[in-house]
């Protein structure tokens, strides 16, 4: 029993040290990372898995592209094999006066060796159609590319106006909250020299309360937001991401944007989607012709070189290794089918009006979003100029009101209202900001930028 304590003191000593060494341990630095807008886009679209995986299928696609154009090149191909057969009686002819002449001996090991050649010199056209269908289908893939990354673009910079109005809202509800503090905090001494009711005091620290509701909801929207935009340019969850100041200079010109509008509205050609489609429409037409193909004669050139042992051109046959060599050429036409060189042109064309439908529904819809997108634009920064009006007004208003103040006219409680009334103006007109930045990437977005 002795021993036992003793081993359960000493047990109880090595965790106490353990605890205290890591106490001990100074905590990590979170790493802190500032990054404007282009470096935010710039990281994501390096980092981004979407776009790897577009990258790895366009590269499929070309290698597919690869295999149906070597598919009109010869094949050549090198064959061997071994046969073991049963034993049989073997076949002679004795001529008067000759000895006995084997015309078919009993050999059960057979040796083969061949060097064969195909080539379809004629496919009707097939062999180019499904070659310019696989070629197209990787431009599209291509093409797809490009408006993934015009998407992540725009995605980016969502979560980066996001972060910065959730910043903002966060500083303003933090400077709000410490100035109810310090309001809470002088009635509370205008109440214990009995200048106040106790209501009053009661009614700030309720305020107060509310106040810090939306700092803690202001705080988890800004981690959030944060964690978008970490999730979207692929930096590690330990790092803390916070937008520079930059970001508050003003938007260009309303008539910058709005003078390239009618001229890319004019060809939805400029936006990588109506490529993409155009090409898939492309390769339709030719999987079309590919399919009207398979109905036409096939011509095949073959050949090969034969060294075997025995060989069976060779008569008599021998156990001995003998070459022999062929060439042919090989015409095929499918008479009847079933009915599935039909079935198949029948789906390839019904692809293909299918593909022209949704190019007319896409021309439609980016005619649209290009007008919305606009007068989005238009209306996001005629906001960015009433929240500077809005501004000003609240900057005088508190001027004034700190001038009755200390006049002795106004009580410190229409003090706190100007000051919050200045940082919700302040809050405003950055959300205000935010939103012409998003409405503008919106346009340049709709514009296949």
């Amino acid at each position: 029993m002795r021993v036992q304590e003793l081993t359960l003191r000493a047990q109880a000593a090595v965790v106490l040290v353990l605890i205290l060494c890591v106490a001990a341990t100074p905590p990590t630095a979170q790493e802190s990372l500032t990054l404007t807008l282009e470096e935010a886009v710039a990281r994501g679209l390096s980092h981004s898995a979407r776009l790897a995986e577009l990258e790895a299928r366009q590269a499929g696609a070309a290698a597919a592209g690869d295999a149906r154009a070597a598919a009109k090149l010869p094949i050549a191909a090198v064959q061997a094999g071994y046969t073991r057969t049963n034993h049989v009686d073997e076949y002679s002819i004795a001529a008067p006066g000759q000895a006995a002449r084997i015309l078919y001996p009993d050999v059960p090991n057979n040796y083969r060796t061949r060097l064969d050649l195909q080539w379809p010199i004629y496919t009707a056209g097939r062999s180019d159609a499904l070659e310019r269908a696989a070629r197209a289908e990787a431009s599209a893939i291509g093409e797809d590319l490009a408006a993934a990354r015009a998407d992540l673009r725009l995605e980016i910079t969502r979560a980066f106006w996001a972060l910065v109005t959730a910043r903002e809202t966060e500083r303003v509800v933090s400077r709000s909250l410490a100035s109810l503090d310090a309001h809470v905090s002088d009635l509370q001494v205008r109440l214990d020299q009995g200048l106040i009711p106790p209501n009053d005091v009661l009614s700030a620290r309720a305020q107060r309360s509310r106040q810090r509701v939306l700092s803690i909801e202001a705080a988890n929207t800004r981690a959030i937001a944060e964690a978008d935009l970490r999730r979207l340019i692929g930096v590690d969850e330990s790092v803390t991401v916070s937008p520079p100041d930059s970001w508050r200079q003003a938007p260009p010109p309303a008539a910058a944007a709005a003078g390239t509008t009618t001229l890319a509205a004019a060809d939805s050609r400029a936006d990588a989607r109506r490529r993409a489609l155009d090409q898939r429409l492309g390769a339709a037409r030719e999987r079309e012709t590919a399919a009207r193909a398979a109905g036409k004669p096939q011509i095949v050139v073959a050949g090969g070189y034969d060294y075997a042992r025995p060989n069976p051109r060779i008569f008599p046959r021998t156990d001995l290794w003998h070459d022999s060599w062929d060439a042919s050429v090989n015409v095929s036409w499918t008479l009847w089918d079933g009915g599935r060189r039909a079935a198949e042109q029948a789906e390839a064309a019904a692809a293909t009006r299918a593909m022209e439908a949704r190019i007319t529904e896409l021309d439609r819809q980016i005619a649209f979003d290009i007008e919305a997108r606009r007068l989005e634009l238009d209306s996001s920064r005629a906001a960015i100029a009433a929240a500077e009006d809005g501004v000003a007004s609240a900057v005088e208003a508190r001027r004034v009101v700190g001038e009755r103040y200390r006049a002795g006219v106004v009580t410190s409680t229409d003090v706190l209202d100007a000051e919050i009334a200045v940082l919700q103006a302040e809050l405003d007109r950055t959300r205000a900001v935010a939103t012409a930045r998003l409405a503008e990437a919106r346009l340049e977005r709709a514009l296949g930028r």
